[in-house]
C-alpha cells in the first residue's frame, strides 16, 4: 500500500509527428548559362548557380517544420530529393548538384510536372512549388502551360523568380505561370534581391513550429495496488480456514 500511496511512474520519451507545415518543392534551373558570374556584389567570381545554392540553403533552414524536396532541371528535369522533413540533409543534397548535371538548355514544363509528381507523394493541404530559372523555354517533353494547367487542377501555387537582367528570361511566361496558380512573380537582379525575395516568401507562405518533443507520464499505480488486493484475498481465505 505504501508503494500505491507513493504513485511510482515511468516517462514515456515521444516526438509529436504531427506536422502542420507545407508541401514545398524548389524547382531550380542548373542550365549552362546559370555559370555566369557577377551576380553577387560581394564575390564577383560566384556563379549565379552558387549564389542560388547558398540562398536557397539559407531559406531551407528557415522552413521549420515543411516537408521540402528539390527538382534540378535543364534539358531534362530530376528529382535531387523526395519530400523529406530532414532540412539538413536536405541541404547537404544541394550542395552536390552542379550547373549543366541536367543539360544546358531550360525545360520549365517538365520542371514544373516534376515538382508536381514529387508533390504527389505528399499529404499537406498547402502546396507550392518556388521556380527559379535566368532563361526561356526551349526544351522537355511538356510545355509550360499544360503544367500549369495541372498545377491549378491540384490547387498547387508556384511562385516564379527571374534570375539575372530581366532580359535574360522569359519575364511575362514567369508573371504568367505565378498569376494563374495563385502565386506572385519575382525579378531576381542580384544577390541581394533575391535574399529579400526569398525572405518575402517565406512571410506569405509561413511555417509554424509544431515538431517538439514531449515526455509522457505513465503512472505504474496499478501494479503495487493490484499486489495488496491478491494479498488481501488470500489472507481473508486463511482467517475463514482458521476460523472453522
Amino acid at each position: 500500500m505504501v508503494f500505491a500511496f507513493a504513485k511510482p511512474f515511468v516517462y514515456d520519451s515521444s516526438a509529436d509527428q504531427r506536422k502542420k507545415g507545407r508541401d514545398l518543392i524548389l524547382a531550380i534551373d542548373a542550365s549552362g548559362s546559370m555559370a555566369q558570374s557577377g551576380f553577387d556584389s560581394k564575390d564577383r567570381f560566384k556563379t549565379k548557380y552558387e549564389t542560388t545554392i547558398e540562398l536557397s540553403k539559407a531559406f531551407i533552414r528557415n522552413r521549420f517544420d515543411d516537408n521540402m524536396g528539390v527538382v534540378i532541371f535543364g534539358t531534362f528535369a530530376y528529382s535531387a530529393s523526395p519530400l523529406t522533413y530532414d532540412l539538413e540533409a536536405l541541404s547537404h543534397l544541394l550542395e552536390m548538384t552542379t550547373v549543366g548535371l541536367a543539360g544546358e538548355s531550360t525545360a520549365i514544363g517538365d520542371a514544373i510536372m516534376q515538382s508536381i509528381h514529387v508533390l504527389s507523394f505528399g499529404k499537406a493541404q498547402n502546396k507550392a512549388i518556388i521556380l527559379l530559372t535566368d532563361g526561356y523555354h526551349n526544351a522537355g517533353k511538356h510545355s509550360p502551360k499544360e503544367a500549369v494547367s495541372k498545377a491549378k487542377t491540384l490547387g498547387i501555387k508556384i511562385y516564379t523568380i527571374g534570375i539575372g537582367k530581366r532580359s535574360d528570361y522569359d519575364a511575362a511566361l514567369l508573371e504568367t505561370i505565378s498569376k494563374e496558380t495563385g502565386a506572385k512573380s519575382y525579378a531576381a537582379s542580384s544577390a541581394k534581391a533575391l535574399s529579400k525575395i526569398y525572405k518575402e516568401i517565406n512571410a506569405l507562405e509561413p511555417s509554424p513550429i509544431r515538431g517538439e518533443n514531449y515526455l509522457n507520464q505513465k503512472l505504474l499505480i496499478l501494479f503495487p495496488l493490484g499486489t495488496v488486493f491478491i494479498l488481501l484475498f488470500f489472507w481473508v481465505l486463511y482467517v475463514r480456514r482458521s476460523e472453522s
